[in-house]
């Protein structure tokens, strides 16, 4: 069953312009629980109360949005006044500059979805695809969504191009203020042993299908139990040792692997 678009657009570079599909490449699974009445197990319904109001419960035809400049002191807008914030919509893509893919940080992706070409863009994407990978670079550009500009990565990704929801600068957070630690001296041997032990645990490539969401596979069980009419059985991970000792954990941990 081939994929749905969830919608398409122009992208350009220089005078080319390239007509796009964009397609989800990623969803999350959740396990999902739900608020019930503990008494009758109805789902219950959520509310907003307006605590100045003593309380009282408001329904949307009385509700405003509202941007808080400072402590509890809001500006409001109507819906007409926030549309007209909207950037201006548009179906192009518009790539701004070529850069190496080293030069971007991973911390700087939001979220990812697979673009494909429209009927008859085929070589024009093909050639952009072949020409990022012959130069080592991913583009930067920008495309209209939900009524912004969002900043966007595009990179050649088996054979086709993979397009990153990107942060911009002002919403990532400055590890400087993280704090490391004092810069700490060690032994050529505990140097030593944590070099083996990450060779130990290396290998020559990610393969995520080796791992799975083990609280997601022991919520379907229990699920499964319940509706079967059987008490759920939760198997507890074994503890692990705490050991405050850097030396004696490095030695631990390399005997523990073999």
């Amino acid at each position: 069953m081939s994929a749905r678009a969830i919608s398409s657009g122009v992208a350009s570079f220089g005078l080319v312009s390239i007509p796009f599909k964009v397609y989800v490449a990623t969803h999350v699974e959740d396990s999902q629980f739900n608020m019930l009445h503990d008494r009758c197990k109805g789902r219950l319904k959520q509310q907003y109360v307006c605590p100045g109001c003593g309380g009282e419960v408001v329904d949307r035809d009385h509700m405003c949005k509202g941007f808080e400049y400072a402590k509890d002191a809001y500006v409001t807008f109507t819906a007409d006044e926030l549309k007209k914030l909207d950037a201006q919509k548009t179906s192009s893509l518009e790539i701004v500059e070529f850069v190496p893919e080293s030069a971007v940080d991973l911390v700087q992706i939001e979220k990812s979805y697979y673009v494909g070409p429209d009927k008859g863009a085929e070589k024009a994407y093909q050639l952009l695809v072949l020409a990022m990978l012959s130069e080592h670079r991913i583009a930067v550009g920008r495309y209209w969504t939900h009524g912004k500009l969002q900043l966007v990565l595009l990179r050649p990704y088996k054979g086709g191009i993979l397009m990153h929801y990107a942060f911009y600068s002002s919403e990532i957070r400055a590890f400087e203020g993280i704090a490391p630690g004092k810069t700490a001296d060690f032994t050529k041997i505990e140097m030593d042993l944590a070099k083996k032990l990450v060779a130990q645990l290396s290998s020559h490539s990610f393969e995520p299908e080796k791992y799975r969401d083990e609280y997601r596979d022991r919520v379907r069980a229990a699920v499964e139990q319940k509706i079967a009419g059987r008490e759920p059985k939760v198997v507890e991970d074994a503890p692990t040792p705490t050991i405050t000792d850097l030396f004696e954990a490095l030695k631990r941990s390399l005997r523990s692997d073999k």
